[in-house]
């Protein structure tokens, strides 16, 4: 009541015009919001973009946000999403943790001319199980200062947010989407801000989506996603797969456990009957749905529902690329130099069964063109899961005569001991929000000069669709000259030919997909 009031009065004294208004306020079409302002830059925080999942609406679609009376606070970052511990990610934000969880967090320039800004919409990686739009990693105010309007979100994670049963495929009767729900909350999240941009400045008609890890693979789901359609006109793949290795899915013509099959023996180790009601399924706690993890790579988390009509994503990325059906709008993609530096194929891991399908013959070929076991070892898997992905899909997006930028992060922090060969998984994240004092050590000049350049590109393909701009190295498209991309190195951008093409054209062989 003691904040509500000094908040009021604050209100009524500042000019909700003025670039230093400490208290900004926006109005949607939920309501008023009360934000704050730090260094130009105006942010709100924990908007509900949905209700809350909860209690019946567990396991269904994203309803609309109710509205509220008077003025929010939006001061303050909400509940994550139910989630195991992070084990350190600097990209899971702060506790409280909850159902209640489906809000977005915008920042915008509080000085600002006529014209509407683009909006960048960032989805959180985390391997569909772990992550936050709330992680100060992903404070948005320095892209926010380069005129643009950025929203980061939660959604539903693990098997709250992917997961089938019967009773709830027979519950949805064919009207609703099952299985799809934490894709369905980012649909929901784009729709609220088609709706409400402009409250904050933004143009509803520029919205690019980015997203690294799997949240990359969240954006590349998007693009071929119908219900989608339409709501972003830009998008950013960052690691994010492309080959869509463990799809889950409803139906399996190979006879392997479906999504349903697997949420069934999850109900049924859980103490449930075999035919378990909607009602008993929702009345399991949150916490008991963590254990045992759903695999990332084993079939659970990416789901393709489009079995009955009404699903959100129909085929694997791939071959809806390959077909043409992706959305016609302009892609920046690419990965890291040492994804995967600590797994060895031969470790058990999620990764590791690719290989398998190698031959004799093959082995030897790939020996030869990393340069003996060594090589392999430190190389192979990055090129298997991320790399070689991330090109066959660039190639596919040029061919189909829409604009594409292959990039490839090769940059090591000065004060970065590790003897990783490269940049490692996820390392690009702080540069790319010019953020690095999130990483928790010294960065270095040339660590600022990286995320520089990284924080410009991504904003201007965000205002223009063309990352290029006066002042720093040309960004070739990929279409124009084939396997041509951007790499961020120690020394700053360089174009230059795709490295190390013999590798990456042995694992589209190995695929049985040359390009």
């Amino acid at each position: 009541m003691f904040l509500a009031s000094i908040l009021a009065a604050a209100v009524l004294m500042t000019n909700p015009a003025s670039p230093s208004d400490p208290f900004p306020r926006a109005t949607v079409e939920q309501g008023r919001l009360l934000g704050r302002q730090a260094d130009g830059v105006a942010s709100f925080k924990a908007i509900p973009y949905a209700a809350p999942p909860v209690g019946a609406r567990r396991w269904r679609a994203p309803q609309p946000a109710e509205a509220w009376a008077g003025e929010r606070d939006a001061g303050q970052v909400g509940a994550i999403c139910i989630q195991p511990p992070s084990n350190g990610d600097p990209g899971v934000g702060p506790l409280p943790m909850s159902e209640d969880c489906l809000t977005l967090n915008v920042w915008t320039p509080q000085a600002r001319g006529d014209e509407p800004l683009p909006v960048m919409v960032w989805i959180h990686g985390g391997g569909l199980n772990n992550g936050s739009g709330t992680a100060a990693l992903y404070d948005g105010a320095n892209l926010a200062k380069r005129g643009v309007v950025v929203v980061t979100l939660n959604y539903r994670l693990g098997r709250l947010g992917f997961f089938g049963h019967p009773a709830l495929t027979a519950e949805a009767g064919g009207e609703e989407i099952v299985g799809n729900y934490g894709l369905a909350d980012v649909i929901a999240a784009l729709e609220w801000v088609r709706d409400n941009a402009a409250a904050f400045g933004g143009d509803p008609g520029n919205v690019t989506v980015f997203g690294e890890s799997a949240g990359g693979v969240m954006v590349t789901r998007l693009m071929i996603s119908e219900p989608a359609r339409g709501l972003f006109h830009r998008a950013v793949v960052q690691s994010g797969l492309g080959r869509d290795e463990g799809t889950a899915t409803f139906r399996t013509p190979d006879g392997s456990p479906s999504l349903e099959d697997r949420g069934l023996a999850f109900a049924i180790a859980a103490g449930l009957p075999a035919d378990a009601s909607v009602e008993q399924l929702r009345a399991l706690p949150a916490e008991r749905l963590l254990t045992p993890a759903p695999s990332f790579f084993g079939g659970d988390l990416m789901v393709i529902d489009g079995h009955d009509g009404g699903g959100l994503v129909g085929e694997d990325v791939a071959p809806a690329f390959a077909a043409g059906l992706e959305a016609p709008v302009p892609l920046i993609i690419g990965a890291n130099s040492a994804e995967l530096w600590r797994i060895k194929p031969s470790d058990l891991s999620p990764y590791g069964a690719i290989e398998d399908a190698m031959t004799p013959e093959a082995r030897s070929a790939f020996l030869a063109a990393y340069g003996g076991q060594d090589g392999y070892d430190a190389h192979v898997l990055s090129d298997l899961v991320f790399n070689e992905p991330a090109r066959h899909l660039a190639r596919l997006h040029a061919a189909n005569g829409h604009p594409t930028y292959l990039y490839r992060f090769d940059v090591v922090p000065e004060p970065d001991p590790e003897p990783r060969g490269g940049a490692p998984h996820a390392s690009e994240r702080p540069y790319v929000f010019d953020n690095l004092h999130t990483v928790g050590r010294p960065m270095g000049e040339r660590d600022a000069q990286a995320a520089t350049a990284m924080a410009d590109y991504w904003t201007t393909f965000a205002a223009r669709g063309d990352p290029n701009g006066p002042g720093r190295p040309v960004w070739p498209e990929f279409g124009a000259e084939r396997d041509q991309l951007l790499e961020f190195t120690n020394d700053g951008p360089v174009a230059k030919p795709v490295p190390f093409p013999e590798r990456l054209d042995l694992i589209a062989a190995l695929h049985g997909r040359p390009d």
